[in-house]
């Protein structure tokens, strides 16, 4: 598809100051969503009927540059041709045996997986969320049997503006009240230090610390990147006090950052991998916990499990995925576009954006609060064509497919440009 030549007649569209007209399909669709589904989102107003690579249609022909891509569940695209044939060819065959048996598919997977993390055993689950407290048990089982921690004692520490899912236990060591609040009562056992602060991580640790929980990077809080040396500081105090060093990858992973892992920028391994999203190539939720089998062999028949965990259909989307990672391409992409768009962006620096944090595709934008909030501008950029998100008031999230092309990258960047005059 053209780089330029597919941009939509943006102005036309649904924007700050203007609503769908009524009786148009968009308008159709957001009301009967309005009317349906529980308010826990608050979607732009755009309703996408069909998509591929790093392009959207709406269900009136308009087309849009995808730059959230699924907060990096669509790395490889919408609809990548391998992973849409892996999930065709399973479809046909098998789907769901549930893990009461085997199936041809499960053990392929996780080799695979476990390969390109280098190493022993993978747990797979479906949503984040579930990987997260997957790993949180997984941390909490190995403190009592490995490390000798009293029982009920257990003790994980975890970053200030993390984001690891909204299950009860999640939101409980959450300080973002929208996610937090009247959900209690909580879960106990987490310590709450300063992101990228090794002196607040290091006095926290105590003999019945058994974990610290960390996103290398922080993508709800903004793409928040830690202080250089940071995570090999992490991993060397880790190790130094018989603590795991768990690292979520479900937003950072999986060729994100342009290494295949987050953690890889500083050539830090931690004790465990938690992934999703990518994982499953916008296809079928997939995730997984990833570690040695002396901290994942805790585990015994019984004692942790998920209905579709590892179903046929998960394993083989996930297993095409993994090798697609396995070339190195997709990583070499997500670099070297990379670097275009954090350039692109910091030339806005000073007009009307505050700061950039750029982290292989991957961007964080602070713009001028007194200009415009990071909602408008996303309303803004709709209308140029362009999907992004925002948060946190006046910061916008920016995460095109890996598969986005140069003039894709270029359209981005005039598209801010144009937002920003």
């Amino acid at each position: 598809m053209s780089d330029t030549a597919a941009r939509p007649g943006a102005r036309e569209q649904a924007g700050p100051h203007r609503t769908p007209l009524p009786g148009t399909p968009t308008h159709e669709h957001v009301s009967l969503a309005e009317d349906w589904v529980a308010s826990n989102y608050s979607p732009l107003p755009v309703v996408i009927a069909s998509a591929e690579g790093a392009w959207v249609t709406d269900v009136e022909g308009r087309r849009y540059l995808d730059a959230l891509a699924g907060y990096s569940a669509l790395n490889f695209g919408h609809r990548h041709p391998s992973l849409v044939a892996a999930a065709r060819a399973q479809l046909d065959r098998l789907t769901l045996t549930s893990r009461a048996f085997h199936s041809d598919r499960l053990g392929p997977f996780c080799r695979d997986l476990a390969m390109l993390a280098g190493k022993d055993l993978v747990l797979p689950m479906n949503t984040g969320a579930e990987a997260v407290e997957t790993a949180v048990k997984t941390a909490r089982r190995w403190g009592y049997e490995v490390k000798g921690v009293p029982d009920g004692r257990a003790r994980i520490v975890v970053m200030a503006g993390n984001f690891h899912g909204r299950t009860t236990t999640i939101v409980s060591f959450s300080d973002d009240p929208v996610a937090h609040d009247h959900y209690g009562p909580y879960t106990p056992g987490f310590d709450i230090v300063p992101f990228g602060d090794l002196e607040a991580l290091e006095a926290t640790i105590t003999d019945e610390t058994v974990a610290v929980l960390l996103e290398p990077v922080q993508g709800e809080a903004g793409v928040i990147i830690p202080p250089g040396g940071w995570l090999r500081g992490v991993r060397e105090l880790t190790r130094s006090r018989d603590v795991l060093m768990v690292a979520d990858e479900i937003q950072s992973g999986l060729g994100r950052t342009g290494t295949t892992f987050a953690c890889g920028v500083e050539d830090v391994v931690p004790d465990v991998y938690v992934l999703g999203k990518a994982l499953g190539g916008g296809i079928v939720p997939v995730s997984a916990v990833v570690a040695d089998r002396d901290v994942l062999g805790v585990f015994t028949p019984g004692s942790h499990g998920s209905t579709f965990g590892g179903n046929p259909l998960a394993a083989a989307v996930g297993q095409a995925v993994v090798g697609l990672l396995a070339t190195g391409e997709y990583q070499q992409q997500a670099h070297r576009l990379g670097v275009a768009l954090e350039s692109g962006l910091r030339e806005l620096v000073g007009h009307g954006v505050d700061a950039v944090r750029c982290r292989g595709l991957w961007a964080g934008v602070d713009l001028d609060p007194d200009l415009m909030t990071g909602r408008e501008a996303s309303y803004r950029l709709l209308e140029q064509g362009v999907l992004v998100k925002d948060t946190h008031g006046s910061t916008v999230r920016i995460a095109p497919p890996l598969v986005a092309s140069d003039g894709d990258i270029d359209l981005l960047i005039e598209a801010f440009g144009a937002i920003l005059r």
